[in-house]
């Protein structure tokens, strides 16, 4: 024993240290190793799980094997100067990006009250206010375009004295020295009586203002204001064209995620609905509230697909007559109202010289038709969808597209009776329109007299809104809180229609479409028409309004909604290619005065360009250019429909899986009651 504790001196342990230090090789390989210069790689990230699992098979202390998890836990790469400043590149835009969502958030127009909107009266009411502000932030950005390109250079070419062209550089022909005569100035003492109606009418002093067509004159200067005029237009439609269509679709990808009908929306709504950012009681509750109604909608189309399902074929058979004999009657009633319009138009333009008050009457003759046309007919197509008995959905797209057909095609009819008194009912050869190619003597700035028509609609229907809150909907729900009879009863407190206020909208946006290329401030009139028909609509919301009876699905409605506003832009874009194109322009007013047509300054605008633009523009246009881009389109085309139909598919195949699972469920649920009641299985004995 003696020898070994001499051998197990300092020199001893020296030389079992070392031993054990050559040795540690083979004895660590039970041991984990780490290298602390490399970062976690994919398959660290992916067989994380798997590494933990290999720490609890390893015979390690406990200590150590929470020592080891920690580091794994940690994941601090050491990375170089490069990586390490796209790092911090990447963070720094990712909190750029955030910040922005956050002042998006903020900036959000009506954001609290839209909220209570929706959980006070609905997912359908809140949709004609979401629709509202869309309208206004799309109006005020296309009065930036167009006071960016149009209004502010003619402004500063104005101010700088900068004179018109000389008239006989282009008109050298005497006979046509009368087309050019045009004072829209009066003359004389005017009394603040004639302000107030030459606002209203947009005549006299407004008739000369930035407001109209006949502002613009062509001025000398570098830069060209009748094509700037031109393509701002143009690029104007474009424009609000992209928006809606970005916009249908975000409603098209919520329509198809839920289905379009009652399951998939209450799928959406138990699994997806809640919102777990609201805070307090009162954001709870409207919550609660707006998901009851979402509920409320499926439960009802269910029942009234039900009662469809147990009709017989003779209930069927009268159900469908009765609808098509409903169908020719609403078709009737908008053939009357159209009438009227064509009827107050002729009259109106024939008494336009009047003055006064009665003057005044005439010059809003045609809006009153109108007025009153989507006032009457819409009561009366109530009446008959209440006889048709479609689901809540389909009677509202009815009441949308009866709506849309009576509200655009009087504006239509508007417009084709005044083009025809201006081009001499088509007949531009005639006495009455030469030499100017117009009626000279009667619209000596045709364009300026559509714009003022479509002005007088925008600022009519304005007052109109406001005369009923103030004259109908306040009084109505003084009379029902304060005098209790039967008829007080009978009548109750109004509901907020939304089919007829979405068409109201959207018939005011085709005005202002409508006549944007001869009033170019009329975005910005809407502007503040829509911002007060925005809470004017929100006070008679809260204070005059009731829940509504009968809901609807708004994932479905939002998207026709935006489609009935595509139509109303077709039908102004068809208006403004028209006046582009076929009649000749004003020679007293306006910039293209000196063309043949507005569309002229484009062919004259790019034969003054350089030859290498006028070869590059050529060739864009010809057919060595465009068949192989309608070629590639057709294909990209085709790659997209067919991804949809594979997509489709897809979501066709998952839900009839889902409800052959719940098809699978219901009978189980059966078979095994059926079982219980052989066996006498007590109730609390059944499974979760």
């Amino acid at each position: 024993m003696e020898p070994q504790r001499q051998n197990s001196g300092y020199h001893g342990n020296q030389q079992s240290l070392r031993l054990r230090q050559a040795s540690s090789p083979a004895s660590n390989q039970n041991y984990p190793h780490f290298n602390w210069n490399s970062g976690p790689t994919e398959e660290d990230e992916v067989d994380g799980s798997e590494t933990q699992r290999d720490l609890r098979t390893l015979g390690l202390p406990l200590g150590l094997r929470r020592a080891v998890w920690q580091v794994q836990q940690m994941k601090i790469p050491v990375v170089s100067s490069s990586d390490s400043w796209k790092l911090k590149r990447a963070k720094t835009l990712r909190t750029i990006r955030t910040r922005g969502r956050e002042v998006l958030s903020f900036l959000t127009l009506w954001k609290k009250t839209l909220q209570k909107i929706g959980g006070n009266f609905g997912g359908g009411v809140k949709s004609y206010f979401l629709f509202l502000r869309f309208l206004v932030v799309l109006n005020f950005f296309s009065f930036l375009l167009i006071g960016g390109f149009v209004l502010i250079p003619s402004i500063v070419l104005t101010s700088l004295d900068a004179q018109l062209v000389n008239n006989t550089e282009f008109w050298w022909q005497p006979e046509l020295e009368e087309c050019l005569e045009y004072d829209p100035n009066p003359q004389g003492l005017v009394r603040f009586y004639d302000y107030l109606l030459d606002l209203l009418s947009g005549t006299g002093f407004m008739e000369s203002s930035v407001l109209f067509y006949g502002y613009y004159n062509v001025k000398q200067g570098s830069y060209n204001l009748p094509l700037a005029y031109l393509l701002t237009a143009v690029f104007y439609f474009a424009f609000c064209l992209i928006c809606i269509i970005v916009r249908m679709g975000t409603a098209a990808r919520v329509a198809v995620a839920t289905g379009g009908g009652a399951v998939g929306n209450y799928s959406s709504i138990v699994f997806t609905g809640w919102d777990y950012g609201c805070l307090g009681d009162r954001a709870t509750k409207l919550k609660q509230n707006n998901i009851r109604y979402q509920l409320k909608v499926d439960l009802e189309e269910e029942r009234l697909k039900q009662q469809a399902a147990a009709l017989t074929t003779t209930q069927r058979l009268l159900l469908y007559s009765l609808r098509v004999s409903m169908f020719f009657l609403a078709l009737g009633f908008i053939a009357a109202a159209l009438y009227g319009v064509a009827v107050a138009t002729e009259n109106s333009q024939g008494r336009s010289g009047d003055e006064g008050i009665l003057g005044l009457i005439f010059e809003y003759l045609p809006s009153i038709a109108i007025t009153a046309g989507n006032f009457v007919v819409p009561l009366l197509c109530d009446q008959i969808a209440s006889v048709e008995k479609y689901p809540p959905t389909i009677t509202i797209i009815l009441a949308l597209l009866r709506a849309v057909v009576l509200r655009l095609a009087g504006l239509i009819v508007l417009l084709s009776t005044l083009w025809s008194q201006i081009t001499c009912h088509g007949h531009t050869t005639s006495e009455e329109c030469q030499p100017c190619h117009y009626d000279h003597k009667n619209y000596p700035c045709w364009e300026t007299r559509i714009g003022q028509e479509m002005y007088k609609l925008t600022l009519f229907d304005l007052l109109i809104n406001l005369a009923t809150l103030v004259l109908a909907e306040f009084p109505r729900r003084l009379l029902v809180d304060h005098w209790s009879n039967k008829l007080t009863q009978w009548v109750g407190r109004q509901e907020f229609v939304v089919p007829a206020n979405v068409l109201g909208l959207v018939y005011g946006q085709t005005v202002v479409w409508t006549g944007a290329l001869f009033c170019p401030l009329l975005p910005l009139i809407n502007t503040v028409k829509f911002i007060v028909l925005f809470y004017c609509k929100k006070l008679t919301l809260f204070q005059n309004c009731r829940p509504a009876m009968k809901t609807f699905r708004s994932t479905t409605s939002n998207f026709f909604f935006l489609l009935v506003l595509v139509l109303g832009l077709s039908i102004a874009t068809m208006v403004m290619i028209y006046s582009v194109a076929e009649i000749h322009p004003s020679m007293a007013c306006g910039p293209f005065r000196f063309f043949p047509n507005i569309w002229s300054i484009v062919p004259n605008s790019l034969y003054s360009l350089s030859d290498v633009t006028q070869e590059f523009l050529f060739f864009i246009g010809s057919q060595a250019f465009s068949i192989p881009l309608f070629t590639l389109s057709c294909v990209v085309m085709c790659y997209i429909i067919a991804l949809a139909s594979v997509y489709g598919k897809s979501v066709a195949l998952l839900r009839a899986q889902l409800k052959a699972e719940g098809k699978d469920k219901q009978f189980l649920v059966k078979q095994y009651e059926k079982l219980r009641q052989q066996l006498q299985i007590p109730e609390h004995s059944r499974g979760p």
